[in-house]
C-alpha cells in the first residue's frame, strides 16, 4: 500500500517504443480479426490470391513479385480491413529501402547511336574500273597496230566496247516498313476473342483463364514482353499491376487510368471491347 500516491501513480507505463508497433502484415492481420474476417472473405473482397494474403500476413513479402506489387497488396488488403495504407506503406518502405531508383534511359540512346548504318553496294569504283579496262585495251591495240588501216579498225572496235559498257544502276533503297499501328497488332478473327497484354513500362503478374475456366497462363510479364490469349467465347484475366499494363481486345486498345499496383479482375467476349 502506498501512501500519498494516486492509483494513476502505480498504472504501469505504456510502452510506446519503436519496437512495441506491430509489424506490417501483423497489423494487417489482428484488424482482419477485428472486423470478424477470414482470409477468403478478405480475398474475395481484394482479388489478392490466398497464399499472398497469407504470406503478407507473416510479413513474407517474396510471393508479391516487386516491392511494387508488395505496396499494391497492402494497399487493397488494408481498405479491405478498415485501415489507413499511408502509415503502413510508409512502414513497408522504411523496412525494405524505400522506392526503386528508376532504370536510366542512357543505355538504350547509346545502343541506338552506335547502331551501324547499313550502306549499298559502291557503283562508283566499279565504273571506274570498268573504265580503266577499256582505255587500257584500246591503247594497247593502237600500239600493237603497224598501219592506219589497222589503227582505224582498232578505233572502231574499241567504240562498241565502250559504248557497250553498261553503267551500273544505282539501286534505291528499300523504304522501310512502317511500324504495325496498335490496332493491326490486336487485329483478330471476327468469330473469336482475341486479348493482347504488354507491359512497355513495367512487369505485371498476369493470370488468363479461358470460358471453360482452363488456365491460359499465370506468371511475370516482364518489361517489354507481351502475351496474346484467344477463345472462342471469352478471356478472362487477373493483373497484378494494372498500371503498368497495355490491353489490345478484339483490334482496339482500352483506355483506362489504372493506377501502378492496383489489381484488376477483368472478363472480355467477342462484342468488347468494354471491362467485363
Amino acid at each position: 500500500m502506498s501512501i500519498g500516491n494516486s492509483p494513476e501513480d502505480e498504472r504501469p507505463f505504456e510502452d510506446v517504443s519503436e519496437e512495441a508497433r506491430p509489424s506490417v502484415g501483423r497489423a494487417l492481420q489482428q484488424a482482419r480479426i477485428a472486423a470478424g474476417l477470414t482470409v477468403d472473405d478478405v480475398t474475395t473482397a481484394t482479388r489478392v490470391r490466398i497464399t499472398i494474403v497469407r504470406a503478407i500476413e507473416a510479413d513474407d513479402f517474396e510471393p508479391c513479385g516487386g516491392d511494387v506489387y508488395a505496396r499494391g497488396h497492402i494497399r487493397s488488403l488494408a481498405r479491405a480491413v478498415q485501415l489507413d495504407p499511408a502509415p503502413l506503406i510508409a512502414q513497408y518502405e522504411a523496412e525494405h529501402g524505400g522506392r526503386p531508383a528508376p532504370t536510366p534511359a542512357a543505355p538504350l540512346f547509346e545502343a541506338e547511336r552506335i547502331r551501324p548504318e547499313r550502306r549499298g553496294p559502291n557503283w562508283t569504283a566499279a565504273m571506274v574500273a570498268a573504265i580503266v579496262v577499256v582505255v587500257g585495251f584500246v591503247g594497247f591495240t593502237l600500239v600493237k597496230g603497224g598501219d592506219e588501216g589497222g589503227k582505224k579498225n582498232v578505233a572502231d572496235s574499241a567504240t562498241p566496247s565502250t559504248s557497250a559498257s553498261p553503267t551500273p544502276e544505282s539501286k534505291k533503297p528499300a523504304d522501310p516498313e512502317p511500324e504495325p499501328s496498335d490496332s493491326a497488332i490486336a487485329a483478330a478473327p471476327q468469330d473469336k476473342v482475341t486479348v493482347m497484354v504488354s507491359a512497355p513500362d513495367g512487369r505485371s503478374w498476369i493470370s488468363a483463364k479461358d470460358h471453360s475456366g482452363r488456365l491460359l497462363f499465370d506468371g511475370l510479364l516482364k518489361q517489354g514482353d507481351s502475351k496474346t490469349f484467344q477463345d472462342s467465347t471469352k478471356i478472362n484475366l487477373v493483373l497484378g499491376d494494372a498500371g503498368a499494363i497495355d490491353l489490345f481486345v478484339n483490334g482496339k486498345k482500352i483506355e483506362d487510368d489504372w493506377q501502378p499496383g492496383a489489381v484488376e479482375r477483368l472478363t472480355y467476349t467477342k462484342g468488347d471491347p468494354q471491362a467485363g
